[in-house]
């Protein structure tokens, strides 16, 4: 009983611990959710289906914003809801806004939002009561000053705020001592009644505001923005700083906090700088309703004009001919007479990352196949390092991940997921798990295991004998099913050894050897299929001396497998093909460099190499600085193509960020989004119900996660 609790107690502080991976010598903990937070989004969608009390939606243009017409308490709210599990607000940051000021906000001063202490009420004794009275006595306005000092305490002091004055956009911070700073910008030129989006970044260097993606504003602090800047009990406020004195008088349409990241180059370039997006809540979503006024209130949704706007619109025979603008889709609808017929839609786009679901496994895991079961639904299979506990296969639910089937393994690296005909079947690749002697026995082997209908589950088909086999990988050609094996290593020296490909021998029913292929220290292999050809490319990783060794691609020729092209790698342990309309690219994940007893290094480029038709042969497109990584992972969105990267070392830490790189053409791949990780060894994209998710895997801690992708 007393070990059950000591367990539970380690599990709540590792759940504690996921957010916080940079911590002070005390107990404080900083914010590292690297994604944006949306203030206004934060607020305003807490009932979609209207504004709280002392907001109104104004439409000035096409474009909608909202204006305070009061500080109400539903325009604040705790930061604890936002920063999950922080004490101290984080070091480096971006915040954006897009808004429109009139020239009469000019002569006041205005916060756009503030973070505020929490309300104090002291309580004074008599001698200093009396000290005050007399103080306030001598000013004549002794009862209008008591009050006002009370309201004071009660309302707290001001952390951290935005705030425009006559001619300066002001940020504003509690420094050193308790000491409110502030850094000011002239000559933005906000106050003409024209929309304006600014980010306003702050490293531990400088500090830059952007209008409008021109040049950036800077200034050179002569002390860094407060590392231990403390937030607890504080709260937000979005438009004012908890009072009537300092109300935001001009529109607001994006507000957004991302903690660690210059969002800059999220937004910027832009085709409409002075509204370039990066999340704007789905209220305030564009529109264009003819016969508007500009500044004038926002019609309702439920309209009678020829173009319906909302966010939901029944359509019958008498609504035939109807047009519906659905801003949360950005989509024009047709009605018919019976139903909706999209006329223009917007393609989905990532917006951010979501955590949905933290999984505690019984053993640390290398690797998560995602998978299909027909009449079953959505499965993964786990690759757990203990030999104790097991490999597990979980069923995805409503709300993740749920434990399925628990399958014995050794050691296990990766499963792969493959179908013959109507049968499917789980390959698990074995490690070993035990003792030299142990290794070369009987736990050496690996296993493919079949889907038994009639028992739904997955039962024991065929052992094959492996050396450390560290992937497995499943294909076809000409209608004939082949299984290539990643052998690593014989022993603990040996890595110079082949790997084996194995082809479906109908007679026999199982698997045989076909062909074998010399490897050093292999970790992966990728099988794609360009045109008539077919390619097998293998990831090594070391060849007892060195990490610097060539990855072979081969090319299917006349009934084998021939090399094709060798690549120079470093502790290669991934390859990902993917197609970008006609073009054809493969990244490499390089783990690090190391050469007979001289140092590693971890930080290393991984590199994107795109085949030239012409010379055929890949060719180096990109390179992207990783930290031994182990792991890519390729999926779209609409039309839309991403990477995910698994960062699992640094030299010093197993708890960094996986990164996750949107594709934007010529400029190839760029970071969108950071992702905390402990120790990740695998990333895996899936989709269920038309919504879309990532999951990863830990080799250092007993977790996986499941990511939702939200988009608009």
């Amino acid at each position: 009983m007393l070990f059950v609790m000591s367990s539970l107690i380690f599990v709540q502080f590792l759940l504690l611990g996921l957010r916080v991976i940079d911590t002070t010598t005390d107990t404080w903990k900083h914010c590292t959710d690297l994604l944006p937070l949306d203030l206004l989004s934060f607020v305003l969608e807490r009932d979609p289906s209207k504004l709280v009390p002392g907001v109104h939606m104004k439409q000035a243009g096409a474009v909608r914003g909202i204006h305070f017409s009061s500080p109400h308490t539903s325009m604040s709210f705790p930061s604890s809801q936002l920063l999950v599990n922080c004490d101290l607000f984080p070091k480096e940051f971006s915040i954006v806004v897009t808004l429109k000021v009139t020239a009469s906000a000019a002569k006041r001063n205005e916060y756009i939002f503030s973070l505020m202490e929490p309300k104090k009420v002291e309580k004074t004794g008599p001698v200093q009561k009396e000290e005050d009275n007399n103080e306030r006595e001598q000013h004549g306005v002794m009862e209008k000053k008591e009050r006002r000092v009370k309201n004071n305490e009660e309302r707290g002091r001001i952390i951290l705020g935005l705030r425009l004055s006559r001619k300066r956009l002001h940020f504003l911070f509690q420094g050193h001592g308790g000491v409110v700073e502030h850094w000011g910008f002239r000559g933005a030129r906000l106050a003409d009644n024209q929309w304006h989006t600014l980010v306003l970044v702050v490293d531990s260097r400088q500090v830059r505001l952007t209008v409008d993606c021109s040049l950036p504003l800077e200034i050179v602090p002569s002390r860094p923005f407060p590392t231990d800047l403390n937030i607890q009990g504080s709260r937000f406020h979005i438009g004012s700083r908890g009072r009537w004195k300092g109300l935001y008088s001009g529109l607001l349409r994006q507000l957004v906090l991302v903690p660690g990241s210059d969002a800059t180059h999220h937004i910027c370039p832009s085709s409409e700088p002075q509204l370039s997006v990066l999340s704007v809540p789905p209220l305030l979503s564009d529109l264009s309703v003819p016969g508007s006024d500009s500044d004038g209130h926002a019609t309702s949704y439920e309209t009678q004009e020829r173009v319906a706007v909302g966010l939901e619109q029944s359509c019958s025979e008498l609504l035939q001919g109807q047009l519906w603008f659905n801003p949360l889709r950005k989509g024009l609808y047709l009605c018919d007479g019976t139903t909706w017929i999209a006329v223009l839609e917007d393609h989905k786009r990532l917006d951010y990352v979501l955590e949905h679901q933290v999984l505690i496994t019984s053993s640390e895991t290398h690797d998560v196949e995602v998978f299909q079961v027909p009449g079953m639904g959505l499965m993964a299979a786990m690759a757990h390092r203990s030999t104790a506990s097991g490999s597990a296969v979980y069923l995805w639910s409503n709300t993740g991940f749920q434990l399925y089937q628990n399958i014995s393994t050794y050691g296990a690296l990766a499963w792969r997921h493959f179908n013959m005909g109507k049968k499917i079947y789980l390959v698990v690749s074995n490690s070993g798990g035990g003792s030299d002697k142990q290794r070369e026995s009987q736990m050496d082997f690996s296993v493919i295991y079949k889907w038994s209908k009639k028992r739904k589950l997955f039962v024991q088909f065929q052992t094959l004998q492996t050396h450390c086999a560290r992937d497995w990988e499943a294909f076809n050609i000409n209608q004939q099913a082949y299984l290539a094996v990643a052998n690593h290593r014989k022993g603990n020296n040996n890595h110079t050894i082949d790997s084996v490909i194995y082809k479906w021998d109908r007679s026999t029913k199982s698997f045989e050897v076909y062909q074998m292929l010399p490897t050093s220290g292999a970790y992966d292999w990728e099988f794609f299929t360009v045109g008539p050809y077919h390619f097998l490319v293998v990831a090594n990783a070391f060849d007892g001396v060195t990490t610097s060794v060539d990855s072979v691609i081969y090319v299917w020729v006349d009934g084998s497998f021939k090399v094709f092209q060798t690549i120079k790698t470093f502790c290669a342990t991934d390859w990902e093909m993917f197609q970008i309309g006609s073009r054809v690219f493969l990244v490499v994940a390089n783990g690090h460099r190391l050469h007979a007893n001289g140092p590693s290094q971890y930080a290393i480029n991984s590199t994107i190499y795109e085949l030239d038709m012409n010379g055929q042969l890949f060719v180096r497109f990109q390179d992207i600085m990783t930290y031994s990584a182990v792991d890519w992972e390729f999926f779209t969105l609409g039309e839309e193509y991403f990477l995910v990267v698994a960062n699992s070392f640094n030299g010093e830490s197993y708890s960094l960020n996986s990164i996750l790189y949107r594709w934007q053409g010529y400029e190839g791949f760029v970071p969108v989004h950071w992702l905390p990780t402990i120790g990740c060894s695998d990333w895996e994209f899936f989709s269920s119900k038309g919504e879309s998710y990532l999951i990863y895997s830990s080799a250092k801690v007993p977790l996986s996660k499941v990511f939702k992708l939200k988009i608009y």
